[in-house]
């Protein structure tokens, strides 16, 4: 029979019952069902003492809501003529102020029995306090007792989506049943829902649509008499306009405020894309391991944020990469942006233990040695592998030395001011390609150029971009190719009197004739042609490891012979280059004099040490340090290890060796027994692959594991 009782607390069983009542407390098992534990009782026998009340959550619930809704009929227990009980706190005797229940009259209560106050509408609807620590915990079920910190009673209330206020809108809620959205949902009738969950359908595609193009949703002007309301009204507009169904419900038939074009509804559909489509995210990640790609993400806000992409091999063995989330960061430390991806990582309930990769650019605060983002996350998880993001591994060398020279830095822009003033028109850009085929015809009647198919097609000077180093190199190459047709358009821009641009082309006719800026163009564009074939390998999308790596240290030692020997070379191409050029060359025994700095200031020092040292020594070393930082040892052994398992042309880069290192990087995946069961299990699955049909002609690791899972040989080499 116990089975059909609920367990009486200590309260209920100190309540004298009639025999009537102690009658009402057993229910028929034949109406209720055998299962279900179900308590009937008087709601007017409620203890009113907050300190005596049994938990909320005790009840059955079926009986939950008349409970919370007694109560609230009742109100909260305010004893406000109770001699409240003096306790000592500090040095000072203090107890509950009975005026602050003027101040916080509807929730605010006083436990008599625990001299204590609680919260009522926290009782009623805090279900899980575990899920929802904090100071509301002590208003619900240990009483609030510290009488000299009044401020905490607000701290408790909170911001508008605290726990309290979110208790509150469900009292009244509860109280105000007929006005709840499900209430009128269930009153409509099926048509009226019908036309409902069309008008909302359609929404949902445009916005859709949108997402998927990257688009813009909002217009400047969203009235009824604007031409362009914004690509969502406009979108959804000509939809209508091919659906006669739709205009029906969403403009015929559909009422002024139940339209669901609002930006109101907009953002809100917006939201709910981004929670369901990340929830199939993570739901597709499980229990796998991920690596994870960090960079900046600013957008129309202007707030500093970070978008966080993940990368994981998905239950196909294909390679997945997805956005996982935009956070917002106060500041960019290390420190912040590790907290901001644990929030983010607990909140879809992914673990940094999982993580086996990053993936950052070159900022300090990402990939400091000390305490960078990744030397932090390191420190937890030690196979968390750092690697350079591909896309930035260059371009970030020439940043630096950008910034940490003057004289480069002066140089792109000076560069960049003469791409845009000689090419910003049309009539300019002409008379440029003009006088440069002109003087490639002489060149080539002369003996100085070869003919022939492909070569000296007509060009015109090249912008540099932000993302591709190779852009500044073929910006380089097209200047020097151009000069002399570049300085005649700038003169010709000179003697124009009615050209805006006179002043500036004079600046930068004075600077691109000067020694300076000519040595600078041809050291800059030396250096670059030598990692050239690297950055433009790193670029591609099928991306070789093995050359690549060969590459780096091919670049390395190049740099590292032009630093031991290639002075003189160099300083005899940019003479010549400036005696072709009307150029004057300085002496480099005089001293250094340099421009825009004051010379009662300026350190003394000779023409030769200037350019040799503080340029040429100092640029090439901060080169060198940029490789050595972007490719050390860990992570260009982690990237040969890897490339072993490559499938292209037959597996000829397969090494059992170096994936046996592979597997040892990992000590918390490979036990010390399973590295050594790998080299047998490593033999038999190179026999087996090679011999395949099904694993010719792959291109890439990425389709190697598709084939892997499709052909179920995953399960026949775990460790693989």
């Amino acid at each position: 029979m116990e089975r059909y009782f609920m367990k009486k607390s200590t309260l209920e069983s100190e309540i004298p019952q009639t025999q009537k009542q102690k009658e009402d407390n057993v229910v028929n098992p034949e109406s209720h069902g055998s299962k279900r534990n179900y308590m009937e009782f008087d709601l007017a026998n409620l203890p009113s003492d907050p300190g005596l009340r049994t938990p909320i959550i005790e009840y059955d619930p079926n009986l939950r809501d008349q409970v919370r809704r007694t109560y609230l009929q009742k109100g909260p227990c305010q004893p406000r003529n109770h001699t409240f009980k003096q306790t000592m706190q500090g040095n000072v005797m203090r107890r509950f102020n009975p005026l602050w229940f003027d101040e916080f009259p509807t929730w605010l209560e006083y436990s008599i029995v625990k001299e204590a106050a609680y919260c009522l509408c926290c009782y009623l609807f805090k279900m899980d306090s575990k899920k929802h620590s904090g100071s509301s915990d002590a208003f619900v079920s240990e009483g609030f007792t510290n009488w000299k910190k009044k401020e905490k009673l607000r701290e408790h209330v909170g911001g508008p989506n605290s726990t309290h206020n979110k208790a509150w809108n469900n009292c009244q809620v509860l109280m105000n049943q007929q006005q709840h959205i499900q209430t009128i949902v269930n009153k409509q009738n099926d048509q009226a829902r019908s036309d409902y969950r069309k008008r909302l359908t359609a929404s949902i595609d445009c916005i859709r649509f949108l997402l998927r193009q990257g688009l813009a949703f909002r217009g400047h002007d969203e009235s009824e008499d604007s031409e362009n309301q914004g690509n969502f009204l406009e979108i959804l507009k000509f939809l209508c306009d091919h659906n006669e169904d739709i205009k029906r419900v969403a403009i015929d038939k559909c009422p002024g405020n139940l339209k669901l074009t609002s930006p109101d509804i907009q953002k809100d559909i917006v939201h709910a894309c981004a929670i369901e489509t990340t929830k199939i995210i993570v739901q597709d990640l499980k229990d796998s391991f991920f690596s994870i790609l960090v960079d900046e993400a600013r957008d129309v806000s202007t707030k500093e944020q970070m978008g966080v992409v993940v990368r994981y091999v998905n239950n196909d063995g294909q390679v997945i990469e997805r956005i996982l989330g935009i956070v917002h960061v106060t500041n960019t430390t290390a420190l912040s942006l590790k907290v901001a991806i644990e929030d983010l990582f607990f909140k879809h309930n992914l673990s940094l233990s999982q993580l086996r990769g990053q993936g950052y650019d070159g900022a300090s605060n990402m990939q400091g040695e000390y305490n960078g983002l990744k030397t932090l996350i390191l420190k937890e998880n030690q196979s968390a592998f750092y690697i350079h993001c591909f896309a930035h591994q260059l371009q970030l060398a020439l940043v630096a030395v950008a910034k940490k020279n003057v004289s480069i830095e002066v140089l792109f822009i000076v560069v960049n001011d003469i791409v845009n003033v000689v090419g910003g028109s049309c009539k300019r850009r002409d008379i440029l390609i003009e006088n440069q085929a002109i003087k490639v015809f002489e060149a080539l009647e002369i003996g100085e150029l070869l003919s022939g198919c492909g070569q000296n097609k007509q060009s015109a000077l090249k912008r540099p971009s932000e993302t591709h180093w190779s852009s500044h190199y073929n910006t380089l190459i097209s200047l020097v190719r151009m000069f002399s047709s570049a300085i005649e358009v700038l003169d010709l821009i000179i003697e124009n009197p009615k050209s805006e641009k006179r002043a500036e082309a004079s600046r930068l006719l004075d600077a691109l004739q000067s020694f300076d800026i000519v040595f600078c163009i041809i050291l800059i564009k030396n250096i670059l042609g030598i990692t050239n074939e690297l950055s433009l390998a790193l670029q591609r999308k099928d991306r070789d490891i093995m050359n690549a790596m060969n590459l780096v240290k091919i670049a390395k030692n190049r740099l590292q012979s032009m630093r031991e020997d290639g002075w003189s070379s160099l300083l005899d191409v940019v003479f010549l280059f400036c005696e072709k050029h009307d150029i004057n060359v300085i002496n480099m025994d005089d001293g250094y004099i340099a421009r825009g700095r004051s010379r009662r200031n300026a350190e003394k020092a000779t023409n030769m040490h200037h350019y040799r040292v503080d340029l040429f020594y100092s640029i090439i070393d901060l080169q060198l340090q940029e490789l050595n930082n972007r490719f050390n040892e860990v992570s260009t052994k982690l990237l040969i290890c890897v490339s072993c398992l490559s499938p292209m042309d037959s597996f000829s880069s397969f090494d059992k060796k170096r994936l046996a290192q592979l597997a040892q990087l990992y000590p918390d995946d490979f036990s010390d027994v399973e590295v050594l069961a790998l080299e047998n299990e490593l033999e038999t699955y190179i026999i087996d692959v090679r011999s395949s049909t099904d694993f010719n002609n792959l291109l890439g690791i990425n389709d190697l594991a598709i084939k892997l899972v499709g052909t179920r040989k995953n399960t026949l080499y775990p460790l693989v």
